[in-house]
């Protein structure tokens, strides 16, 4: 009887998060805006801190991090290493001039503030980290796949991607810990077979894959021959104390130089939005109205100031590497929020006792609101610059 009880409050569970999305997103439709808003919007109205339907937030984020994956691996079969390379400047410079800027905006706000320098750098590498959950949606959302301007987009989000683990590293130094020289010794190893394998991908361009005949034509083993490519290499990066989330980049990499591609991609498509709409879900539910509604002054100018710098950044950015200005403003829109690897690197920021709780809970609602408000941004840029979606 427990079992049933359980299973069906489960059920139940499952039927309010479908209600909700589907009644949110009808209601969006009608004015043309992405789901990525039903989705934060369901994870705070039945979040802790809205009506408490979820509280188990450690579940949705968990199942979160697997759509995150999941997302990762669906950008890489979309990406081409040798087009990449043909991006290199718009994703090296663009990358670079993003983080220094971010850490000098963050100096100039910090010296007004008494930041010391440790926080000026974990802000500066936080507001520096687009997401590529929120613009590779919004992409695909709006059209936009296949325009110059997503691909300087999606170059830049790749190399912010790679810059994690270096972050995590200084961070760490910074924070008074020492090193497990173990752990950087694995991070410096995979990173190693990491270039080995992207170097061999470069030359051969295209490769087989095992099985691939055999699984083009079988439409049942596509679905566990794709969760394997795309969750084994994320398993074996997290062993070498990389990113899951880098490893999946990379398996969907690999398949884009394979021709499993395509069935990879019809295969895991609905594992994908389910998965993807937990990701945002749980993105949601760490907004805390009471919070928020008590430091909505301090709240709002970050989030304006983040807004400003990144958008105003990247644009700048864009435009010195060729691009007319509509390209640029539209290119600096898509990467002016901040990204889901944020939460990761303020978690740290609060271990190593660079910010405060206090610091850590401000940090985390300006991320969360940043994302919810990057589809209206871009649509408000679309509308000044006249660009239609």
């Amino acid at each position: 009887m427990l079992l049933i009880s359980a299973l069906a409050s489960e059920v139940n569970l499952l039927l309010i998060i479908s209600l909700v999305i589907v009644f949110l997103g009808l209601i969006l439709r009608r004015f043309n805006q992405p789901y990525i808003i039903a989705y934060i919007l369901s994870g705070v109205i039945l979040g802790p801190y809205g009506l408490a339907i979820v509280t188990d937030t450690e579940v949705a984020q968990s199942l979160g991090d697997i759509g995150l994956i999941i997302l990762m691996f669906f950008i890489g079969m979309e990406i081409s290493l040798p087009d990449f390379l043909k991006r290199w400047k718009v994703a090296f410079f663009g990358t670079g001039m993003q983080v220094i800027f971010s850490i000098l905006l963050m100096y100039m706000l910090g010296s007004f503030l008494d930041w010391s320098i440790n926080r000026v750098i974990l802000l500066g590498f936080i507001i520096s980290i687009s997401s590529s959950a929120v613009v590779i949606k919004l992409v695909q959302d709006r059209s936009s796949s296949d325009t110059k301007t997503s691909d300087n987009v999606i170059s830049i989000l790749l190399t912010q991607d790679i810059l994690i683990v270096p972050m995590i590293i200084t961070l760490t130094l910074l924070g008074g810990q020492s090193l497990d020289i173990g752990q950087v010794t694995l991070q410096i190893i995979g990173g190693i077979l990491i270039m080995i394998v992207m170097i061999y991908l470069i030359k051969k361009q295209r490769i087989k894959l095992p099985f691939e005949k055999v699984l083009s034509k079988d439409h049942e083993l596509q679905i566990f021959a794709g969760l394997i490519a795309c969750f084994g290499l994320a398993l074996i990066t997290s062993l070498f104390e990389l990113s899951a989330s880098l490893g999946a980049l990379i398996s969907g990499i690999l398949i884009n130089a394979s021709d499993s591609n395509k069935w990879l991609h019809d295969s895991l498509h609905s594992f994908r939005v389910i998965l993807i709409s937990i990701f945002f879900i749980s993105v949601g539910m760490l907004i805390d109205l009471t919070f928020l509604s008590e430091h909505i002054i301090a709240v709002s100018f970050l989030v304006l100031i983040v807004y400003l710098s990144n958008h105003g950044i990247n644009t700048l950015s864009l435009r010195l590497l060729g691009n007319d200005w509509k390209e640029s403003l539209l290119g600096g829109s898509f990467l002016a929020q901040i990204g889901e690897f944020s939460f990761v690197l303020a978690t740290i920021g609060l271990q190593q006792g660079i910010i405060t709780t206090y610091g850590y809970q401000i940090t985390i609602i300006v991320i969360a609101i940043t994302i919810f408000i990057s589809p209206f941004w871009v649509s408000l840029t679309q509308l000044l610059i006249g660009k239609k979606s």
